[in-house]
């Protein structure tokens, strides 16, 4: 195991828009609303003692909810998830990165894509940012096929490329669906091999996630946990992880190693 491994906690902070993807319409006002009662259902985990977390999120979230945002931007990072989570423009790069910094008072020099979808670095690059996480290095069925990308952060030119963590060899994804879906004890035996490995682990996570979502029409590997023991679960693992490694953001983690 390398010395003092990192856990890179992340959350995509944005509008729900889930039941989007699945022919049910939802209004931006309550994809907003339940953005943010999520945020609240894990204020307290983000309040906890040593954990520090980086917050990928959506300038159109942020700007209706900016006082929430600045504040979490006192301890935490905030990065951007582009403009809006349900679109997506070129410009929205930059004008993403514009306005979180003058909503948190900090510069901002992340990026994830909505849904991890691709976008050439040097679009990334042009537009201000060090680093992009927007990929899973893994094969996720119907989604995208990343067994050919490095399973590591790397720098290339002016730009790091951050993946999300997947365990070594099998890739197996360590990401939120992954979370809810298998036991416990399995996860954790995997992402504890996994930070041992690799001297970190990148998790993610949605605030929404841990709000009640029974009410949408929604397949229930999306939905499992909503109803309030997904936290409790969370809050279980960020338990046995910190016992082995200590909490970092994703810029500081660059800033150290990369």
């Amino acid at each position: 195991m390398q010395p003092n491994p990192k856990i890179l906690l992340s959350f995509d902070v944005e509008e729900f828009d889930l039941p989007l993807e699945y022919g049910q319409a939802i209004s931006q006002e309550e994809q907003l609303a339940t953005g943010y009662r999520g945020l609240e259902q894990i204020g307290g985990l983000l309040q906890l003692p040593g954990v520090c977390t980086t917050l990928f999120t959506t300038a159109f979230f942020a700007a209706h909810y900016p006082e929430a945002i600045k504040a979490l931007g006192s301890r935490h990072e905030i990065a951007s998830h582009t403009y809006y989570h349900s679109s997506f423009a070129v410009e929205d790069l930059q004008q993403s990165k514009n306005k979180l910094e003058e909503i948190a008072g900090k510069k901002v020099t992340g990026l994830r894509m909505p849904r991890m979808k691709p976008v050439h670095p040097s679009l990334v690059a042009a537009a201000g940012y060090g680093y992009n996480s927007s990929f899973n290095p893994t094969w996720i069925p119907g989604r995208y096929n990343n067994l050919h990308l490095p399973r590591m952060p790397f720098r290339k030119d002016a730009l790091v490329q951050f993946p999300v963590s997947v365990t070594p060899h099998l890739r197996i994804p360590l990401f939120w669906l992954a979370f809810k879906n298998m036991p416990y004890i399995t996860f954790l035996k995997l992402a504890l091999q996994t930070m041992r490995y690799d001297g970190h682990i990148s998790l993610y996570f949605h605030p929404w996630e841990f709000v009640d979502l029974s009410g949408y029409r929604l397949p229930p590997y999306t939905r499992r946990g909503s109803k309030g023991t997904l936290l409790v679960k969370l809050q279980r693992l960020l338990r046995h992880l910190s016992a082995e490694g200590e909490f970092c953001t994703m810029h500081e983690f660059i800033t150290r190693n990369l």
